[in-house]
């Protein structure tokens, strides 16, 4: 936005404010200069001048009636604003533009998913084959999709189209029985992995840009959220397909679960990112939301483990299951710091919440050691695999990261260091886990002898 453009809005407010009749001009006054000192403060904290006008408007909700009922009135418009520039394309045509790339690629991943058919694979007998490439299938077209949206440049597409096609060599080169534990391993880290590629196209108009990746952070919760609702309506629908068949004596079984569940997850892959993408809004954002909600629950549970723990002083079982559930809690963990990170206000205060960020992260930070111990002396004792291998490395990254997490946020709490530093280090160490993926993918199947 142009200082023109800004002095616009901030005219808008003053409009606004003068048509109140309980309010004397010197106090509004006192109000748009309280505006622009906070829109000032946002701008040099790094945020552009409409984001830090919105961001502004927001925070003085919480200080007044008139500005609460000011933001609430205008936040979708001002939202549309950030997204929709003068420049570009008008609302409408963009939107429908939208519209009819996101089909074309949601078609485009469904029909991929029946294009290893052609080949004689099906879901039911190969699933040795489409475990590790249901990424490979699916990803690429919601990929394309946001290159679309954000004007990729060629670079960018060059890199994305050599990360899944090294994706590809990792998920089909190696020799792995449908038994192989690194077949497990790849099904599992390859899509984490992708993941990170869809990051590069969602942030490719602005790739050195840590506020750009933390976009990609919300993007993922709200995309994750997206996707569990489609699939749940999904699930409805399977249920009403089998009992309209079944009614007229053709059960669908091989309809469903041949076509209907993997075309249609594959396609809701896509969808899921278009409604991100057309829904943004700083009311109508739900994983902010749902870490409000689980962050306390989460800390009870792994107190409570602590505690149970301490005193019935049994071993920890880290057979494959109760590693995976482990890393899963432990992930889940972060996540939680990640979203509430992405929704705080860069410039407030230490908050109870922050406080309760700090007990969870060093409850997981405590779980971690313990699994890790275990890990360390399974591995002594009988040797690695590469199960125990994966979840040592994963956990050593995890182990690294919380504690530095439980530092800063615990200096963010005594009020000795800002938010930025932890947003920084959260933002920056997120390669370090899109590497190990490719790690295991790639490197541990040879290693291991393809076991």
């Amino acid at each position: 936005m142009t200082d023109d453009g800004l002095e616009g809005q901030f005219a808008q407010w003053r409009d606004y404010v003068r048509r109140r009749p309980e309010l004397a001009q010197a106090d509004a006054d006192e109000l748009e200069d309280h505006l622009r000192g906070s829109v000032e403060e946002l701008m040099a904290a790094g945020l552009h001048a409409d984001e830090a006008f919105l961001v502004a408007v927001k925070r003085m909700g919480s200080l007044d009636d008139l500005s609460r009922e000011f933001a609430r009135e205008h936040s979708e418009r001002l939202w549309k604003q950030l997204v929709l520039t003068a420049d570009g394309p008008e609302p409408g045509t963009r939107s429908r533009r939208d519209l009819i790339t996101m089909v074309a690629c949601a078609l485009g991943a469904a029909v991929s998913m029946k294009l290893p058919a052609l080949f004689g694979l099906n879901f039911h007998d190969d699933g040795a084959f489409y475990a590790p490439n249901v990424g490979l299938l699916a990803l690429p077209w919601l990929t394309g999709f946001l290159v679309w949206r954000r004007g990729a440049s060629r670079s960018v597409i060059g890199v994305l189209v050599a990360l899944f096609a090294v994706g590809a060599v990792a998920a089909n080169a190696y020799p792995l029985a449908s038994t192989s534990q690194s077949l497990v391993l790849t099904t599992i880290h390859l899509p984490i992995a992708l993941w990170f590629a869809v990051g590069l196209a969602y942030v490719s108009d602005d790739v050195r840009s840590a506020r750009r990746r933390m976009d990609f952070v919300r993007f993922t919760g709200e995309w994750f959220v997206y996707f569990v609702l489609i699939c749940l309506g999904g699930g409805v629908l399977t249920g009403l397909t089998f009992g309209a068949f079944e009614a007229i004596g053709l059960p669908p079984e091989t309809f469903v679960s041949q076509w209907l569940v993997p075309c249609g997850a594959a396609a809701a892959s896509v969808v899921a990112g278009w409604l991100v993408e057309a829904k943004q809004s700083v009311v109508e954002n739900i994983a902010p939301v749902l870490t409000r909600l689980f962050t306390p629950l989460f800390t009870a549970v792994l107190l409570a483990f602590l505690i149970t723990f301490g005193v019935a002083g049994s071993g920890i079982d880290v057979e494959r299951e109760a590693l995976i559930l482990f890393d899963l809690l432990l992930v889940v963990v972060l996540a939680l710091l990640l979203y509430s990170l992405s929704a705080r206000d860069p410039l407030g205060p230490p908050v109870l919440f922050d406080r309760m960020q700090l007990a969870l992260v060093v409850s997981a930070l405590a779980i971690d050691v313990l699994v890790l111990w275990q890990i360390v002396g399974r591995i002594s004792e009988f040797g690695a695999t590469p199960n125990k291998a994966a979840a040592l490395g994963e956990n050593v990254l995890l182990l690294a990261n919380l504690a530095w997490s439980a530092w800063l946020v615990f200096r963010l709490v005594t009020r000795r260091a800002p938010f930025a530093v932890v947003e920084r280090w959260q933002i920056g160490y997120l390669p370090v886990f899109a590497g190990w993926a490719w790690v295991v993918a790639l490197v541990f199947p040879p290693v291991f002898g393809y076991l």
